[in-house]
């Protein structure tokens, strides 16, 4: 039997908000009212890391109580047909909870915590975090989240991914965050690319890539017919 297709989807805010997880960029670059460089910066946590500790717990908490939307579900489906790679820039695990089975978080996850003297040990988290909780080596644990400012670690294995595409979908980011915006560029010229999201930037340069101005769940919906179509005929 042949080795499915390899689909890589890159998803964004847009594709959680539709489970109810607002976005910075439709508040305004605001999260639950608080500037984003007061709680996703490292000079927001040197200032007050209380404040940080208490917005990622609230935020962990309501990553708990929503449930994945069609686009998620849409994700998941393809793999009847295709080795289906995510590489997400959400925090939250609605593609786990979709039941996709390979996830990889370009910016880290409200369930894992790192302590700050040691970046590469990670632990899961069930509850909240406080001021005081410390990691094995003494150090203030923190949220395992990549703030504005810092390294994306995970950058190149999302690269290695991208590079090995059969098809790519890029849904609910408008392609505006690098270095998340850039793994478009990694993709092989004649591989089949999609770019799905209300608020579409222009795009250049780049051959068979297909732009569909729409939300992620009716939007997935119309790639995954032509997925289909284009690899399977029919």
């Amino acid at each position: 039997m042949n080795a499915k297709p390899h689909l890589v989807v890159l998803s964004g805010a847009g594709v959680s908000a539709e489970s109810g997880i607002p976005t910075f960029r439709d508040a305004g670059g605001l999260w639950e009212g608080h500037d984003i460089m007061e709680v996703a910066s490292p000079q927001g946590w040197r200032k007050n890391p209380a404040l940080v500790l208490d917005f990622y717990n609230q935020r962990r908490r309501a990553a708990k109580a929503v449930q994945p939307n069609a686009a998620h579900l849409i994700i998941k489906d393809l793999e009847a047909h295709f080795q289906v790679s995510v590489i997400t820039q959400n925090v939250d695990n609605l593609h786990e909870k979709a039941g996709s089975a390979q996830v990889l978080h370009l910016h880290g996850s409200l369930f894992l915590m790192r302590g700050v003297a040691d970046e590469t040990t990670v632990f899961p988290i069930e509850g909240d975090i406080a001021l005081g909780d410390r990691c094995p080596r003494g150090s203030q644990l923190r949220p395992h989240i990549v703030w504005f400012g810092e390294a994306v670690p995970m950058i190149e294995p999302a690269a290695a991914l991208c590079a090995q595409a059969d098809a790519l979908v890029v849904v609910g980011t408008s392609l505006q965050v690098y270095p998340a915006a850039g793994l478009l560029d990694v993709v092989p010229a004649p591989v089949p690319k999609w770019v799905v999201d209300p608020h579409l930037a222009p795009v250049q340069g780049h051959r068979n890539l297909t732009m569909i101005t729409d939300r992620a769940s009716t939007g997935m919906a119309t790639v995954q017919a032509q997925l289909v179509a284009r690899f399977f005929g029919r």
